[in-house]
């Protein structure tokens, strides 16, 4: 199949294996000499740890914990908080202590009951309230950032407003619900452990294990099994696995297989940082914004992992897609005894544009103007700063988008009638609601350049057939497909004549992780140039191997210690509107028409895109008014997916959505990310069309119908 438009669809490379059944998972795999890995872990929130009595245990069934670690006791992240196995201290409910392994599961689950341990329990934090009271105790904050315009000129502006508005707004846990669990194989080697599982990032895993087994660079090597979904959630969380797995390998020489179940999965993994978002709002007498000061509290759980860098992805998207005038953010990271939070799907962004979409919507009601009116009026444009002192350099399409969604979508006449059915109908109120946002691509600032630094090879064959080398793994997204239609139509080759095998570390080098809307973007433009590279040298019946890495495109320098300069290279946008009808007697939302414009550079194939729409507005629609997570002294209360709710088919109405084409000129054939934006309107687009339909504010995220009656009855309380 030769692609002459690089937008059409074409088959998906992993599409017969996944669709057969055929394609085997890590759960899948059994190795002779293989044995199960099964955790002990915390049962309090946070004490010292005072004793450790095994049950005797049979032949073949060993214990490993801290003591058979060969190097220092932490998971490799960024900082050295998070223990392989604790063995002094217990931060969390569920934080591993040891392992139990032999060949039968039942045994080693009968076996972790008859384990005793001692703790000396001690006062712990469970809230991110409670830590927001106590973030100037030692211990307590984790990380902080501030940047924009001084604080003496904002109380200057203050001074003369009409009006200072102050809202806090909180959004509550989101757990990936990929399909497939965590699950991780450490293969004994007498000269190397062979670590294979489900995972984004094979190059975090890999230093993490050199790390904690002390060894040479090529005593580990790190494969990407087929991996059942990510959304983050297998970006931060595998090290940790894989450190456990590959650590019991070394001590009772065998392979070792470590796989949770669902409850197990959703109880003890990285979720969405909780986060409580503060505005203060100076207005004139017409309602126009004359400045604005943002606080942004993230809820890290107990280890920071990589709480840091969602923090500054928070921040950076904190005025949304606007230019507000006199803009200062700052933000916190605290500690909590609860689950380590990590990485999901838009990276901190969802959090802060749920915020800033909903004051903005509120402050237009002060101004007596509509959401949508309102917002426009602050959009930034090309050629404006962006509120680090960047600029956003390429065109914005976003008036085009605004226009035509509201052309489809009959917005104004939809407005009217709803107003005039929610007269009619005492129970079933009907809503519209917008979003608008963005999503800055790649790594944050100079991340690319100083930390990842991405290489990639392309190898062809005597008969030319040609192989992706790189690290970045295909999790459902499509990549096997896009990174191969790249490189096949640069070298004028037939689709099939491409291939893209499992990354692993033996073969591949460092092209950096899968996040952050990175890999097409940045990943692709390597291949492109690469394979440019390959056709201009290219020689029948001879091997030949071609190398690129990455050049930094010249912007504004990235401060890091002062959070000024170019945050990303380039931006992907999008407008979302979504209507719905609420239950007044249940409180139920039933969504009815949902509504989607993007703008990703140009699309590389059509289909994997829409699939991309499709998942990320579910998932970010379910955030805002479906799935309820809640942590109860400490403790994740929902262990399956039916108690937490996330949308099932019926929940998903058709999503009528359409891609805009603006190419970019640093991306493979003008592509640019896409794989987060799509995720980030919807819980914003689901509030205000809630609000629009009970003539109501809300502070917070998820919309549950609990929180409707509440809110209802207590409206009806103030009118009574």
């Amino acid at each position: 199949m030769n692609l002459k438009d690089i937008s059409i669809s074409v088959p998906k490379k992993d599409h017969k294996g996944k669709v057969s059944g055929q394609l085997p998972y890590i759960s899948d795999l059994k190795l002779e000499n293989m044995v199960y890995g099964v955790l002990y872990r915390s049962p309090i929130a946070y004490g010292k740890i005072l004793s450790i009595q095994l049950p005797t245990l049979p032949e073949g069934y060993e214990a490993v914990g801290a003591e058979h670690i060969p190097g220092p006791n932490y998971v490799k992240i960024i900082k050295e908080d998070q223990p392989i196995f604790a063995n002094e201290w217990v931060q969390y409910i569920g934080e591993p202590i040891l392992m139990l392994v032999g060949k039968d599961l039942d045994i080693l689950y009968s076996l972790l009951d008859e384990v005793k341990i001692e703790f000396e329990e001690q006062q712990a934090i469970y809230t991110l309230d409670e830590a927001i009271q106590q973030k100037s105790t030692s211990g307590v904050m984790m990380s902080c950032y501030e940047f924009g315009e001084s604080l003496e000129t904002i109380s200057t502006i203050e001074q003369g407003a009409h009006q200072i508005i102050e809202e806090e707004y909180d959004t509550g846990y989101q757990e990936h619900v990929y399909l497939e669990p965590q699950g991780m194989l450490a293969i004994y080697k007498e000269d190397e452990i062979v670590v294979q599982g489900s995972m984004q990032c094979l190059y975090y895993i890999k230093n993490a294990l050199v790390n904690a087994l002390a060894c040479g660079d090529d005593e580990v090597r790190v494969v990407q099994s087929p991996t059942g979904g990510g959304f983050g959630g297998k970006e931060d969380f595998p090290s940790m696995m894989a450190c456990h797995v590959a650590v019991a390998a070394k001590a009772v020489k065998k392979s070792v297989m470590l796989v949770f179940d669902r409850s197990e999965d959703m109880v003890v993994t990285t979720k969405r940082h909780p986060a409580k978002l503060k505005y203060r709002t100076a207005l004139d007498q017409k309602g126009n914004i004359l400045g604005m000061c943002v606080d942004v509290f993230l809820d890290g759980g107990a280890n920071e992992g990589l709480s840091s860098v969602v923090l500054q992805r928070a921040l950076i998207n904190s005025a949304g897609v606007y230019k507000i005038p006199h803009f200062h953010a700052k933000g916190y990271v605290l500690k909590t005894n609860t689950v380590p939070n990590g990485a999901f799907r838009g990276f901190g962004a969802p959090q802060s544009f749920a915020g800033i979409e909903s004051h903005m919507g509120h402050l237009s009601k002060l101004a007596n103007i509509d959401p949508l009116e309102y917002k426009r009026k602050y959009l930034v444009k090309q050629g404006d700063p962006t509120i680090t002192k960047g600029n956003f350099r390429d065109p914005i399409l976003m008036e085009e988008m605004i226009e035509d969604l509201l052309t489809k979508s009959e917005y104004k006449r939809k407005k009217e009638e709803f107003q005039r059915l929610n007269q009619q109908s005492q129970r079933y109120k009907k809503g519209i609601g917008t979003s608008l946002f963005l999503h800055g691509c790649g790594f944050t600032g100079s991340g690319e350049r100083d930390h990842i630094k991405a290489t990639v090879k392309l190898v062809k064959s005597k008969d030319g057939m040609v192989m992706i080398k790189i690290s970045n793994s295909d999790m459902g997204q499509g990549i096997y497909t896009t990174l191969s239609k790249i490189v096949a139509k640069e070298l004028d080759l037939p689709f099939e004549r491409v291939l893209y095998p499992n990354p692993d570390t033996k073969e591949v080098p460092d092209s950096g992780p899968t996040v952050a809307s990175r890999t097409t973007m940045i990943v692709g433009k390597l291949l492109e140039r690469a394979a440019k590279k390959l056709k201009e040298q290219w020689k029948k019946g001879v091997e030949q191997e071609v190398v690129e890495h990455y050049v930094h495109r010249e912007m504004i320098p990235w401060n890091e210690s002062n959070f000024t300069g170019d945050a990303y290279p380039a931006y992907s946008w999008g407008t979302n509107i979504v209507e719905v009808e609420v239950d007044t007697v249940t409180g139920n939302v039933k969504l009815e028409k949902v509504y989607g414009n993007y703008e990703v550079g140009k699309v590389i194939d059509e289909l994997i895109m829409k699939g991309q729409i499709d998942g990320g507005l579910a998932q970010g629609l379910a955030y805002g008014y479906l799935e309820k997570m809640t942590s109860k002294q400490g403790r994740i209360q929902q262990k399956s997916i039916s108690d937490y709710g996330p949308p099932t088919s019926l929940d998903v109405v058709t999503i009528e959505s359409k891609v805009f084409d603006n190419p970019y000129a640093d991306g493979p054939y003008g592509a640019k990310g896409a794989g987060e934006l799509t995720l980030i309107g919807g819980a914003p687009a689901v509030q205000a069309a809630i609000e629009d339909a009970l003539q109501m504010s809300f502070q917070q995220i998820p919309i549950t119908p609990e929180v409707i009656m509440e809110s209802l009855l207590l409206k009806e309380g103030e009118e009574g």
